[in-house]
């Protein structure tokens, strides 16, 4: 797996190499986990109902091919994206939400912090709070997008939305567990987590 480490840049341009990456990679492709953080963003899932963007003021509000409804990207926050080939690794999509899940559920844990994942809603959740967001698109075999985990970075723009279909969810990042992890670090921890999953995870 080829590992990138991308800093701050802007959604569009990124999703747009995701995309063509993922579609004009072949059989013989080496995967690729992209780490970033991203500059303040609302992205929309291509299902998403647009009731949930509650009033977005003055941040960018982006439509995107990934699962699930609207969310928040902006800088403190660590995204990883996964551009993996599933049909090579014999996986489907949810074994794939799976790894990610319990990739940060591991990092918590290493924090003594017991974190879980929902059936009817992915991500992961900290004592009914959400601190990290997940969605998938798959195309030709392989998915793309990934997850956004909070690590120190200003909540309030999760006040403009329902975040991620859900009214009154309560968002939080590691700062607000009185946990100080910086972004260097926190992409060290995520990959030794997500390399983990890949090779034993469910």
């Amino acid at each position: 797996m080829i590992i990138r480490d991308l800093g701050l840049v802007e959604y569009e341009p990124v999703v747009a190499d995701m995309r063509e990456f993922t579609l004009t990679r072949d059989d013989t492709t080496d995967d690729q986990l992209w780490l970033l953080e991203h500059q303040p963003v609302f992205t929309q899932g291509a299902n998403g109902d647009p009731a949930h963007l509650v009033n977005p003021h003055d941040i960018p509000v982006v439509n995107t091919d990934r699962g699930g409804q609207v969310t928040y990207h902006g800088p403190g926050q660590l995204v990883a994206y996964t551009m993996i080939d599933l049909r090579r690794r014999k996986s489907g999509v949810r074994q794939m939400v799976g790894r990610l899940e319990q990739t940060i559920i591991a990092m918590l844990a290493d924090f003594d912090i017991e974190a879980y994942a929902r059936q009817d809603a992915p991500g992961v959740y900290v004592d009914e709070r959400k601190i990290a967001s997940l969605g998938l698109r798959v195309k030709r075999g392989a998915c793309y997008h990934g997850v956004s985990f909070n690590i120190d970075m200003d909540l309030t723009p999760f006040h403009y939305i329902n975040p991620c279909g859900q009214a009154g969810m309560e968002v939080i990042d590691l700062t607000s567990l009185d946990i100080k992890l910086d972004m260097a670090e926190a992409k060290q921890r995520f990959v030794a987590a997500f390399q983990q999953q890949m090779q034993t995870g469910k």
